[in-house]
């Protein structure tokens, strides 16, 4: 226990006592659920953050783009902008948000990318823009109810699983870890190489007991692509690297960089920072500490859509910035359950507006 932790239990409690409130109000359908014809999934979690949702809306895109017709929605979390706006080419991460953007950048010619604080006004707005979408995946939206959702998607990290946490402030928690019993398949992420089956079944043990009932529950882990040049000249990446990043939980990223470079300096922003120029200067300052190593700079996809800046870009010229990609890899018979409920969820949304 943390010698503060006295103080936010009365906090803890009043938080919790108020997110159960509003869950029972939705529940016995007092505040209502606005749905729509289309199939909505929704990617969320419990906690705050950090459990990779961007790169599960990536997976879900790349299982199910062939498919359906997709669009994704957000509130556009850190942006500049408010209210509804459909991504194009002429916006950037402070019209939209960083993982908007990032989405944006590797799908805009397959998939479109909306945000939108209020949902249930946005989504008639995309269907209007957008009126071939088949299958709309909400992002970060399992506390927004406003919203009736036809498939619930929850994470939690192997490293801190929600049953572990506590309600804010005290953990990490949004709400009491029995909101898991709304979801409707639970994705362990973050996992390491190898899980042995006691543990994946203890885990799955203790979130069907919090949830009342027997909630699937797969396992994922993040795997790291071939770094590539976002900025600068070199065209090779070489073994010194100065690590940024400005995301929810670095520690996997770290080791990861770690186990395969080395790893000269690692500058730890917190998440959804937006860089200055105080920044870069404080990065040249580590640059130049190592310059006779020839460091290069590496960093997270979403964190290099924000050193694109205008602002900033002048201080970058005589860096080599290089984004490493990351990705969801699951099992193929955890993968094929995961993708075969949401088609049969979209097969019966169908079904029930054509009767």
């Amino acid at each position: 226990m943390r010698p503060y932790d006295p103080l936010l239990y009365p906090f803890s409690w009043l938080y919790d006592g108020l997110t159960r409130f509003r869950n029972h109000l939705f529940d016995k359908n007092v505040k209502k659920s606005i749905q729509f014809s289309i199939p909505i999934v929704s990617i969320g979690n419990l906690s705050m953050g950090g459990t990779g949702k961007t790169p599960m809306v990536e997976f879900l895109i790349n299982q199910l783009k062939s498919s359906y017709k997709i669009a994704t929605l957000s509130r556009g979390y850190g942006r500049q902008t408010s209210g509804f706006l459909l991504a194009n080419r002429q916006t950037g991460p402070h019209q939209i948000g960083d993982e908007p953007y990032q989405i944006f950048s590797k799908f805009h010619h397959e998939v479109a990318v909306a945000v939108g604080e209020n949902r249930v006004e946005a989504i008639p707005l995309l269907i209007a823009e957008k009126p071939e979408t088949e299958l709309i995946l909400l992002d970060d939206a399992f506390q927004h109810r406003y919203v009736r959702r036809d498939y619930n998607v929850v994470l939690t990290t192997y490293q801190s699983p929600f049953y572990d946490d506590q309600v804010l402030p005290l953990g990490t928690l949004r709400e009491h870890p029995k909101g898991v019993n709304r979801a409707d398949l639970l994705v362990v992420t973050k996992c390491p190489e190898e899980v042995s089956e006691g543990i994946k079944q203890e885990m799955i043990r203790k979130t069907q007991h919090i949830a009342g009932w027997p909630i699937p529950v797969l396992f994922s882990k993040i795997q790291y692509g071939e770094p590539y040049l976002v900025l600068g000249s070199s065209t090779e990446i070489g073994k010194s690297v100065i690590l940024m990043t400005g995301i929810a939980n670095p520690v996997t990223l770290e080791k990861h960089v770690a186990a395969h470079f080395i790893l000269l300096d690692n500058l730890i922003f917190p998440d959804h920072h937006r860089y200055s120029l105080k920044d870069m200067e404080k990065l040249k300052k580590v640059f130049d500490a190592y310059r006779d190593q020839k460091p290069v700079v590496l960093t997270t996809e979403k964190d290099a859509v924000k050193l694109k800046d205008l602002k900033i870009h002048e201080y970058l010229r005589e860096f080599a910035i290089f984004a490493i990609p990351m990705e969801i890899s699951m099992a193929e018979a955890e993968r094929d359950l995961l993708i075969t409920q949401i088609k049969q969820v979209i097969k019966d949304k169908r079904n029930n507006s054509e009767d």
